[in-house]
């Protein structure tokens, strides 16, 4: 599975672990990526996304015994 988010497509960054005797070798930085059950296309769906997208509400998840719809919300 690809480390990336599905609505803002954020990937892993690479980069450099340097120690203090300056001995370089290879890390990479992952995003916090969740799996949740949100709406899309008004259908339930299992995706990926990071946190910062569910932070900032980018993401409408499906809640079971939903009385209103996402349509009616906004």
């Amino acid at each position: 599975m690809a480390k990336v988010c599905e609505i803002c497509g954020k990937k892993p960054l690479y980069g450099n672990n340097v120690s203090h005797a300056h001995n370089i070798t290879k890390r990479r930085w992952n995003p916090n990526l969740q799996k949740v059950r949100a709406l899309v296309d008004g259908v339930p769906k299992r995706v990926t996304v990071c946190t910062s997208c569910l932070k900032a509400g980018k993401v409408f998840k499906n809640v079971k015994n939903r009385k209103t719809r996402p349509e009616a919300m906004a």
